[in-house]
């Protein structure tokens, strides 16, 4: 009886759960919310992006230096070409930067060799000879493998030294004169203390160099005049060491303080850039495509306005080759995107405020950056001594009795060999003698003199890949956007 009433009790039990869970809905298994969903809904774009928290997900960016990079290094002691493998060491003259850090200073010593000496052809040597020069100048082809900081760290690279190193190196500013007093005087004055500015930071950095002196000039210039003599690489000779590998500095955090002010030009900036495209007044065409990145970034305080990396498009406005009669060439170039590293594209209004140039090269900016190659003031001064010593060759005994001694005077001689021939002249002028030979001699120095300062083609305007740049950058303001008029029934 007693297993009777709870068999019951348990069959009452099941029955009174069973109808309570029938009554309550039951939602289907297969739907789920759509922010359970997988990843394939299309409703997933509502979810919040980590962009929009930008605390709950901090952006990192790696500081590196990509390969391809200059390190412009400048030879700081002069250096007797003697074999290859010859060690050469130098300063950093331009600081490198990744992204908004400083990681390369200037002043930092670089160490690498001479890895080859040019062979010269029978041409070249026959052709030197004739110019009594039996030791041409040959090309060489040097690296550098390490960088030492301050602080004594070293930084194993490996490197390709550019096309366009190897000379001394000058920063030349535009050109003031001309400038218009306008509206825009605070923007001009700017710019003369950016230019000003950039000069002392160049001035700086190569007073580490150990220059050499007139005397010093003066020796080596008489040394090179003999017919052998040795080869030199001049203190001051600015080379583009170009990275074969990146360089890693670690990474640092992208705030949202710093990703809100980047790409926001709210005035005239100058910036400094290095050309990525080489331009040769002689073969670059008028609207040919010119690039440039910043080397260095652009902050206005303490907020970062424009990275390092950032790019400059734009193209050659005037191109103008060497002419005869000693017309030099000129060139134009105007940057007008600027795109950012994150991919962000804005249009600028820029402006060539100076620019690296060879010593020997005479470059000049005018007042609207525009550069043209000069022609060297001592041309009239070196013109004049050859027209002079091929006078003085020309005279002599003529009115003595008996039209004088054919040979001529030893002195006339050589001087008309010093001015055809040089040394290998003055040699000619003491051992013939003949008055006739010596005004030959003079004749064809003076007539070389006047050809090659006078009426040869001019001087071109070259600079070649990595040449250091200081641009002037302000944003052009959106056009407004026209507003539809509505048609006429």
């Amino acid at each position: 009886m007693f297993l009777t009433r709870r068999a019951a009790s348990s069959i009452f039990l099941i029955l009174f759960a069973t109808i309570a869970r029938a009554q309550q809905p039951v939602s289907p298994p297969s739907e789920l919310p759509a922010e359970t969903s997988q990843d394939s809904s299309p409703k997933l774009d509502h979810r919040p992006s980590p962009r929009s928290n930008p605390s709950a997900v901090q952006a990192s960016i790696p500081l590196a230096v990509p390969a391809g990079t200059a390190v412009q290094v400048a030879l700081d002691k002069e250096i007797r070409v003697r074999n290859v493998d010859q060690p050469i060491h130098g300063r950093v003259v331009e600081p490198v930067y990744a992204f908004d850090k400083l990681v390369i200073p200037v002043g930092a010593q670089a160490t690498g060799h001479i890895t080859k000496i040019e062979s010269l052809s029978a041409l070249r040597r026959t052709t030197a000879a004739l110019d009594t020069d039996f030791s041409p100048t040959r090309k060489l082809e040097v690296t550098f493998d390490d960088l030492t900081l301050a602080d004594g760290k070293h930084i194993p690279i490996r490197t390709i030294v550019a096309p366009g190193s190897g000379q001394v190196v000058q920063f030349v500013t535009a050109d003031d004169k001309g400038t218009k007093k306008t509206a825009k005087d605070e923007a001009s004055e700017k710019a003369k203390q950016a230019k000003a500015q950039a000069r002392d930071a160049w001035n700086n950095a190569m007073k580490e160099i150990q220059s050499p002196g007139k005397m010093h000039r003066l020796e080596r210039y008489a040394i090179a005049r003999f017919p052998v003599h040795p080869q030199y690489i001049d203190a001051g000779t600015v080379y583009f060491a170009e990275l074969q590998d990146p360089l890693d500095f670690g990474s640092e955090p992208l705030t949202p303080e710093k990703a809100s002010s980047l790409g926001v030009l709210r005035q005239t900036n100058f910036v400094r850039a290095r050309l990525v495209t080489s331009l040769n007044s002689a073969t670059t065409p008028k609207g040919a495509e010119v690039q440039a990145v910043l080397s260095q970034p652009l902050f206005d305080g303490d907020h970062l306005i424009l990275p390092q990396g950032s790019h400059l498009k734009g193209s050659v406005v005037q191109a103008a080759p060497a002419r005869y009669l000693s017309r030099n060439g000129q060139l134009r170039i105007v940057f007008h995107e600027l795109d950012l590293p994150d991919g962000v594209q804005q249009k600028v209004d820029t402006s060539l405020e100076g620019i690296q140039a060879g010593k020997n090269q005479d470059v000049k900016l005018d007042s609207e950056g525009g550069a043209q190659a000069t022609s060297s003031k001592s041309r009239y001064a070196l013109t004049a001594v050859s027209v002079g010593l091929a006078a003085f060759s020309f005279g002599g005994d003529r009115d003595a009795p008996g039209g004088g001694n054919p040979a001529g005077n030893t002195s006339n001689r050589v001087a008309g060999g010093a001015g055809g021939f040089k040394l290998i002249g003055i040699v000619l002028g003491l051992t013939v003698h003949s008055r006739a030979f010596g005004a030959a001699m003079g004749a064809y120095g003076a007539s070389m003199s006047i050809y090659s300062h006078f009426i040869a083609r001019g001087h071109e305007v070259v600079f070649p890949k990595n040449t250091a740049m200081q641009i002037g950058v302000a944003s052009v303001p959106a056009a407004p956007e026209h507003q539809a008029v509505p048609s006429s029934p």
